[in-house]
């Protein structure tokens, strides 16, 4: 579903009007469309990184104030390295500038850091900064932010089999008791919610192999706006489209009635 313009919205930080439905535990997002609004401008793929920068404080800020739970946001795949590599070079500096700068006002504000990903790609300066924000802000509960870097669904569902694979090779594990939930509990996030709402941001229509196992229920939200243009009235679009749709999890109309009457 495409969503309607931000100027359409009513809301602002303190003022929601939220529909009533309940709100997603677990929001996930694709950022696109940095480079497609720095060449508007006239100005440099790069530059449209850096305005990216600001889209993803005020997402943060909403999605603390809604009550989010986890709020899980792409912004490296692990295709994105066939880039020019200017711009994958950039993309690292602006990565290690933002673990560096943000991550005492996460703190600060309640706010637990996660990357998920393939770090052995990533430099051992990034890697240690990684290392050093996930330490000092693992205790925080307000929000759980997540930022899949050189991540890949296939990647991640991949490595959970090895995993797995591994343990029954070493006779640690009987292969008839690999179920959904084992093998979930070796992916990434398994210790969070599902995705309840998936947003991709630029008009594309598509998950691009992010989360593919954790979004298999996700609501489904694409909107025309370029990422450094999304904001926090964005988000509250996004998230009152999710509260006005009915979620089946392959029930009929009459068991969804049932279960909310019960």
């Amino acid at each position: 579903m495409t969503s309607p313009q931000p100027s359409d919205a009513h809301s602002s930080g303190s003022d929601f009007a939220s529909p009533g439905g309940p709100l997603p535990r677990h929001v996930a997002i694709i950022m696109d469309g940095n480079n497609r609004w720095a060449k508007a401008r006239g100005l440099s793929g790069v530059r449209g990184h850096h305005a990216g920068v600001e889209a993803v404080r005020a997402t943060i800020r909403r999605a603390a104030q809604r009550g989010i739970e986890t709020l899980t946001l792409f912004a490296f795949s692990s295709e994105n390295w066939k880039r020019p590599k200017a711009e994958v070079s950039a993309l690292m500096e602006l990565f290690l500038l933002a673990l560096k700068r943000e991550v005492g006002k996460l703190h600060e504000n309640g706010i637990r850091l996660s990357v998920i990903g393939d770090r052995t790609a990533f430099s051992s300066s990034i890697q240690k900064h990684i290392e050093r924000a996930e330490a000092k802000t693992q205790g925080n509960r307000r929000l759980h932010l997540v930022i899949a870097a050189n991540y890949g669904g296939h990647w991640d569902i991949t490595c959970a089999a090895r995993r797995l694979a591994e343990r029954v090779a070493a006779g640690q594990l009987d292969p008839q008791s690999i179920d959904e939930q084992r093998l979930e509990s070796e992916l990434c996030l398994s210790g969070d919610a599902p995705v309840d709402l998936c947003i991709r941001t630029s008009g594309e229509q598509r998950i691009s192999n992010f989360l593919l196992w954790q979004m298999a229920y996700a609501e489904l939200y694409f909107t025309p706006l370029l990422w450094p243009d999304f904001d926090g009235d964005a988000l509250d679009l996004a998230l009152t489209d999710f509260q006005r749709r009915q979620r089946r999890f392959g029930m009929t109309d009459e068991q969804i009635e049932a279960q909310q009457g019960a």
